[in-house]
């Protein structure tokens, strides 16, 4: 019996000693979900006072420009992988630019005009003639064809051991800088190398007024406007110590095809800024990045009103960028959010209202201003995009003119729309009046 006691009281014991240790336990397990309870609600405060903000527009608009001035703006400098990946891009962007001038210069039949300019002009002892420079990178187009480099590739992850020298032919023996980049891809380095070999013929090239002539042709042969800055400084660009700098690499151009995001704290609010491409096989990726979008900024080139798409040769660009805007400013998804335009690129519309007229452009036959009449002209189209707007009230505050390359335009434009995003953001979360 005593023995049963004994075991009765040793049982009691343990007991007590289990209840203990679970009542210890459970404690620990309550202070660790109060803990993700508060980070959860730390995370969703954090989400909620986060500004998501959306870059859209047609292909080649300038939004992945406008992307690279926020860096410039409110982000960290470049690496020097990041560099020379942006100096392998430049020089190729030249052979791409240079190909599609000279294709177009024969196709246009203006080689009895370079001949005559050529036999003209006045060289040193061992410079290349005018002729012959045209005949080397004529050369150089005929077996490759046109473009296949960085402007429809996407730069690769890095890779810095893919990194080296290239073949240079540059103004001294000096280590190319910028050498080879593994993040800029294969047809790019390849069309670097190329640059380096032939940037003389195409100095001598561009010089002339015959490819001067062809210029103002280009909108036949869907060349980069801002890529007129390369061909100015080609010398420069050649040079083994040439780094690029912000401008250089706001007039890189790299066909976006992936989404790409970065996140600034401006003025201690987070902005999420997504970049996407623009071109009709890129927008199916469109939808997902819709969600709980504060404002969305689209861009549209003025200076496009000439030009057709490049994956639609019968589609007129400033067409297409209206249909487009009209989808995104009437979409549901963006219901509570600021569309913003940005009518970008109006620096390389004024030159071109000098030569190719609005009125010219079948689709915009009814423009009744003065053809070279630059504050006419973008008025013009400001009412075409109003337009396509159901709800046309107070949008005037949402429309800028822009010109993506100048960093001094842009911070105005962009403190303007931050300004515009917060208001509503306020407004929406019922901390200003409806």
């Amino acid at each position: 019996t005593m023995g049963a006691c004994g075991s009765s009281e040793g049982d009691a014991s343990v007991a007590q000693s289990s209840t203990t240790a679970a009542a210890g336990v459970g404690s620990e397990a309550v202070k660790y979900n109060h803990s993700i309870e508060k980070q959860l609600i730390r995370e969703q405060q954090t989400e909620s006072s986060k500004v998501k903000l959306l870059l859209l527009g047609a292909g080649e608009s300038g939004k992945s420009t406008i992307f690279k001035q926020m860096r410039i703006l409110y982000g960290q400098p470049r690496s020097d992988e990041e560099l020379r990946m942006y100096g392998v891009i430049i020089r190729s962007n030249i052979i791409v630019i240079i190909k599609k001038i000279v294709f177009l210069l024969k196709r246009l039949d203006m080689e009895a005009a370079l001949d005559e300019e050529s036999n003209a002009a006045k060289y040193d002892d061992g410079e290349l003639t005018l002729r012959q420079a045209y005949d080397e990178l004529l050369a150089l187009c005929g077996s490759e064809g046109v473009g296949s480099s960085t402007a429809s590739t996407a730069p690769q992850d890095a890779n810095p051991a893919g990194e080296g020298t290239a073949e240079v032919d540059s103004p001294s023996d000096v280590k190319d800088w910028v050498g080879k980049s593994a993040q800029a891809g294969p047809a790019a380095n390849e069309d670097a190398r190329l640059f380096l070999k032939h940037w003389k013929a195409i100095r001598t090239f561009w010089h002339s007024q015959t490819a001067k002539a062809v210029w103002t042709k280009r909108s036949q042969a869907n060349v980069i406007d801002g890529h007129k800055e390369y061909l100015q400084e080609v010398t420069r660009i050649a040079s083994p110590t040439f780094k690029p700098n912000n401008q250089d690499i706001l007039n890189a151009r790299v066909k976006t095809t992936t989404v790409s995001k970065e996140k600034y704290l401006i003025d201690g609010v987070n902005f999420e800024i997504y970049d996407v491409g623009g071109q009709r096989s890129e927008r199916r990726k469109w939808m997902d990045c819709f969600d709980s979008v504060d404002a969305v900024i689209f861009v549209a080139a003025l200076s496009e009103y000439d030009q057709l798409l490049a994956e639609s040769r019968k589609t007129n660009r400033m067409v297409e960028a209206l249909e487009l805007f009209r989808s995104v400013a009437n979409n549901r998804a963006f219901k509570k959010a600021s569309v913003m335009l940005f009518l970008n690129k109006k620096d390389i519309f004024a030159e071109k209202i000098m030569y190719s007229h609005i009125v010219d452009q079948p689709p915009f036959s009814d423009f009744s201003g003065e053809s070279q009449n630059f504050d006419e002209g973008v008025l013009y189209f400001i009412t075409k995009f109003k337009e396509c707007r159901v709800d046309q009230e107070d949008t005037d505050q949402y429309t800028h003119v822009t010109c993506a390359t100048d960093t001094n335009n842009m911070e105005f434009v962009l403190e303007s729309a931050r300004t515009i995003i917060m208001t509503q953001s306020l407004r929406s979360s019922g901390f200003l009046g409806a």
